[in-house]
């Protein structure tokens, strides 16, 4: 299983990614593939999104049972703790 999250998306992208994957919300695409289209969609994603942000999660054999990966500005930022992939938020713009 993967899920791909975008916020504001160029409408090709969201295109692009609706002939692969299920919308079932405004920019939330899941689908079911294998790593090397995984990947594939991936590497699209970035290489158009943009002035965006996404979010790619997939299941994974780990301790959470998923990885996650992001592309573009967002306060939420990935972050390793003992092996565990957890979300930091940046501070707010004009923030001390």
């Amino acid at each position: 299983m993967l899920v791909i999250v975008t916020e504001a998306a160029p409408l090709r992208l969201r295109g692009f990614l609706a002939r692969w994957l299920l919308e079932v919300r405004a920019g939330v695409y899941v689908g079911s593939y294998s790593v090397r289209v995984r990947e594939r969609l991936w590497k699209v994603v970035t290489e158009e999104l943009g002035e965006g942000n996404a979010v790619l999660a997939w299941s994974a054999n780990n301790e959470s049972g998923f990885s996650f990966l992001t592309a573009g500005q967002n306060r939420r930022e990935p972050a390793e703790f003992d092996g565990f992939s957890l979300v930091k938020f940046l501070p707010e713009n004009g923030a001390d």
